[in-house]
């Protein structure tokens, strides 16, 4: 079996699991069985990290259901062959060159030696910014909750951010905390911080680090570091200026709203569109422009090696670096005075062009099986489900069971990524030793 189809089916398997688990009647309020295709749905869902719900996770689910969903998304957060590392590692096995080659594929790293290290690392990264997280929301909402409700509350977003999971036990999601800043400042650096990446995380420590310590500056900044970083604080900013801008005059978002809350949901807008899935206004209130501002940078997402989807911001970067090395009349793609390799440009538009068919297909599919639904939230529904956000205009309980089942495919196809399923389907690739003659082609 292929590393792509050990880590695709591995992620099959847990929605499996997940799904039974859901379906059995101590995870249902009701004490009865769940219905296959809400449980099929949730559990992939939780798995994708996606936050996409057909039912009210905090009434319809079982104290034991929520439970259920909320180590489904840190294993789909951790990712597939992250966890099941870990959990080798507990019973003190050693794991074999497969299963190293995947811990490569899917963290994206450059060679196979300290994969051990790197586990142990993410693993402890986690649980720091989880359980900070847990301290910090706890002031927030056991005043109005109580001490047992308050901590649970506070355990599950805190987790359910982290992961960019975007499940919520209200039922409004975080619209009632919409003005705490204690919530807002809590959830959104779970947010980008899960969000940005664990190569990012320990370079910005070892920084940090020797400047505390005054040792001398030796670390120099990776390029991953600098595009991912650098993008994305670009994206956050971006974003809060757009969604300040078109929706100040919606009475039903952002009108209503003092100058400081205005900025703080703006803020949070912008954030939460990097697959997080939360929300703190209505988002099936947003204007037109606003929803499609959302898609825009639901489809960017996160960045590699986070628990975020989308098509990355490094592609983002490499593709527009692209666009201006061409512009310029360039032969070679830089990106911080360092040449990109062709590798790299060709797997940013495969990406890119693969996600784009993939949107279009689970598009037209929805359109054909619920043709009452209009166009701007068909298609915001599809990129939230591919991109892995969550973010809804409301009509995820209401479509169709085909329609569902088109969305399941769809989250779980951004979940594992375009490139790495064609692997799985077609086998891994191997490099050529054909070479053609070159020949120029008219293009644009």
């Amino acid at each position: 079996m292929t590393v792509s189809r050990t880590v695709c089916l591995g992620f099959l398997a847990v929605i499996t699991v997940g799904t039974i688990l859901l379906m059995m009647p101590f995870s249902t309020s009701s004490g009865s069985w769940n219905d296959p295709i809400v449980a099929l749905f949730t559990a992939t869902s939780a798995v994708c990290v996606t936050g996409l719900a057909v039912v009210d996770t905090g009434t319809d689910f079982s104290f034991w259901g929520q439970l259920c969903i909320l180590l489904l998304a840190q294993i789909g957060g951790l990712g597939y062959m992250t966890t099941t590392t870990f959990l080798i590692m507990l019973v003190g096995r050693k794991f074999n060159l497969r299963q190293k080659i995947a811990i490569q594929r899917t963290l994206d790293r450059p060679g196979m030696s300290g994969s051990a290290q790197v586990i142990r690392s993410i693993i402890a990264t986690t649980m720091i910014f989880e359980i900070t997280g847990i301290f910090l929301l706890v002031p927030a909402f056991v005043p109005d909750y109580g001490w047992s409700t308050g901590i649970w509350l506070a355990i599950f977003h805190s987790i359910s951010a982290w992961n960019n999971a975007g499940f919520s036990l209200f039922p409004d999601s975080l619209m009632g905390y919409q003005s705490s800043f204690l919530v807002v400042f809590t959830i959104t650096m779970l947010i980008i911080f899960g969000g940005i990446g664990y190569q990012v995380i320990l370079e910005m420590y070892l920084w940090l680090r020797d400047r505390l310590l005054r040792k001398p500056q030796s670390l120099v900044f990776s390029l991953d570091f600098k595009v991912a970083a650098s993008t994305t604080i670009l994206l956050l900013c971006l974003g809060t200026m757009a969604f300040f801008a078109i929706e100040i005059k919606n009475t039903a978002t952002l009108g209503l709203v003092n100058l400081p809350g205005q900025l703080l949901s703006a803020w949070f807008q912008s954030v939460t569109t990097r697959t997080a899935g939360f929300n703190t206004i209505d988002i099936g209130k947003m204007t037109s422009a606003g929803l499609f501002i959302t898609i825009a940078f639901m489809f960017i997402g996160a960045s590699p090696g986070g628990t975020g989807g989308g098509i990355k911001t490094t592609t983002l970067r490499v593709l527009t670096s692209c666009t201006k090395s061409i512009l310029q009349g360039k032969e070679e793609v830089l990106l911080y005075e360092r040449k990109i390799a062709i590798s790299l440009i060709l797997k940013a538009v495969g990406v890119l062009v693969g996600s784009v068919g993939m949107l279009v297909l689970s598009t037209t599919l929805i359109s054909l099986t619920d043709p009452t639904l209009s166009f701007i939230e068909l298609l915001f529904e599809v990129v939230s489900a591919f991109a892995t956000v969550g973010l809804s205009t409301g009509i995820t309980s209401t479509v169709s069971v085909p329609a569902k089942l088109i969305l399941i495919v769809t989250m779980y196809v951004g979940r594992v990524g375009v490139l790495l399923l064609m692997a799985a389907m077609l086998g891994d690739p191997r490099p050529s030793r054909v070479h053609y003659p070159e020949e120029n082609l008219l293009v644009g």
